[in-house]
């Protein structure tokens, strides 16, 4: 199948992980020596307030994730990490007895 870098340009790339748009293509990176794609460079997801004070981050996206390329769409498989920050560990109220606080997937837990 061939298809120009304007046809590409032109399509939504879909995460099937979680069903968000990620954009458009803005770039494909190829090995020169083997010929072969790469990947694919689109805008992060979630940059910026209506367009203003956006950075300039990319997100690349690597050829073995693309699971089909469509008419309208592209659909990739890709794990975004997006951990939320951590929460500020509890204060310990009862001045007699110390607390145990332990971090357990990303919250902070009271323990006696």
């Amino acid at each position: 199948m061939e298809v120009s870098f304007l046809e590409l340009k032109s399509k939504q790339v879909i995460n099937t992980v979680d069903g968000k748009c990620l954009g458009h293509i803005t770039d494909v990176i190829f090995d020169v020596v083997t010929a072969c794609t790469l990947g694919f460079i689109v805008p992060q997801p979630n940059q910026g307030f209506w367009g203003m004070f956006r950075s300039n981050r990319e997100l690349f996206i690597p050829y073995n994730c693309v699971c089909k390329i469509g008419v309208d769409v592209i659909l990739v498989e890709l794990y975004i990490d997006e951990t939320p920050p951590q929460s500020k560990p509890p204060q310990s109220r009862d001045r007699g007895r110390p607390n145990v606080i332990t971090l357990d997937n990303g919250k902070y837990t009271k323990q006696r």
